[in-house]
């Protein structure tokens, strides 16, 4: 054989070992596992979660090892929520006084026994200082606004719902925000178990858009600036925590269609879609509300493979003894989120499950349900 032929001989050789030889496995980073288990989850059950669920209980508060949850049903739940609020500031508590050290070994604990974290944020504002709560802002600033205008002091004074469009690129706070995201990348990146491997968290910024309370929120910024506050938040983010986080963007309860579209960052930007679900009227409205709402939500999250959450939910202090089973539980069997999470319990405020409450029985008895699912019933299922 010439040589010029031989060589074309062997290249070609070299090609075909080399195509049928397996390519090499690329490993799966925490955050996609997440969402692969996730997925798993949602099909075996639902998960009980529950916010700052070590925190403190009806009765108590800042005891280790204490959670109403274990006390009633003796597990664990599934998932626990805990918010970064105040982690902006540079401050060493959040916004309901815990220690952002102690949130970080109970999320770590969390994790270790084989459970689930996700983290909300609620930052306070960053052009008046004030809270994430935007109301009282815009009360204060309209009831001056006659006063500016006669002294031609009107300009001078930041409008609240000029917030989110201050903070975006070439706004005066946009430096401050960048600081901001630092402290909380900063915060997850500290997230590591034994190994010191990251551990995945479900992320929810910017949530219950749909309501006019925060001052991210409808009518507080357009469609757009919220589109581009969520972009940037993520964009940032996910330049060194992509293999962290699962991304989840959650209306509140009472979903019109069209502002759905408005505001929806993209399929390619979420992956879990979640619901904001309270009871703060009537059983009646909320039955038909939250179903209404599901529907909408569930629908969309089938068809375009997203997960589906009961992200928040609950009943406060409810005087009513079957609402978990009677009230809320057929909703979720209906459209099977892969959990709902009440929020805290906190000394006479309550939304979750605990013992000595009008609720706990009931909920007691639907905890043995095989569909409701808790740490020990989902730690084998990776």
């Amino acid at each position: 054989m010439k040589p010029r032929l031989l060589l074309i001989a062997l290249l070609f050789a070299l090609c075909a070992s080399q195509a049928g030889a397996r390519a090499p496995k690329v490993e799966k980073t925490p955050a996609q596992k997440l969402i692969e288990r996730l997925t798993k989850l949602q099909k075996r059950g639902i998960m009980y979660g529950h916010q700052d669920d070590p925190f403190y209980g009806i009765t108590w508060e800042w005891e280790q090892g204490r959670s109403d949850t274990y006390d009633l049903v003796g597990d664990y739940p599934g998932v626990m929520g805990f918010d970064l609020g105040g982690i902006e500031m540079g401050d060493d508590k959040n916004l309901d006084s815990v220690p952002f050290n102690w949130i970080r070994e109970e999320i770590i604990k969390q994790y270790e026994r084989g459970g689930i974290v996700t983290l909300s944020w609620h930052p306070r504002n960053p052009m008046l200082g004030t809270t994430a709560w935007i109301e009282s802002d815009i009360k204060s600033f309209e009831a001056a606004k006659p006063y500016l205008e006669k002294t031609g002091q009107l300009g001078l004074v930041l409008d609240p719902k000029s917030t989110v469009k201050e903070i975006l690129p070439g706004g005066k706070g946009h430096n401050k925000f960048m600081t901001w995201l630092q402290r909380v990348e900063a915060f997850i990146l500290s997230l590591t178990d034994k190994g010191g491997k990251p551990v995945p968290v479900i992320f929810r910024p910017w949530h219950e858009y749909n309501g006019g309370w925060f001052w991210w929120g409808k009518g507080n910024c357009t469609d757009e600036d919220f589109l581009r506050l969520w972009n940037l938040t993520q964009d940032y983010l996910n330049k060194s925590l992509s293999a962290s986080i699962v991304w989840s963007c959650s209306p509140n309860l009472g979903v019109d269609p069209q502002e759905f579209y408005n505001r929806w960052p993209g399929d390619d930007r979420v992956d879990l879609l979640g619901l904001d679900a309270y009871q703060w009227g009537t059983e009646e409205d909320f039955v038909k509300q939250c179903n209404a709402d599901m529907d909408f939500l569930d629908a969309y999250a089938q068809e375009h493979g997203l997960l589906l959450a009961f992200t928040e939910c609950g009943y406060k202090n409810s005087p009513n003894a079957t609402w978990w089973s009677r009230v809320l539980l057929p909703i979720m069997e209906k459209h099977h989120p892969c959990y709902f999470l009440p929020w805290r319990n906190f000394k006479r405020e309550h939304f979750g499950a605990a013992p000595g409450i009008a609720t706990a029985a009931d909920f007691k008895q639907m905890a043995k349900k095989k569909q409701i699912l808790f740490v020990n019933d989902i730690k084998k299922i990776k």
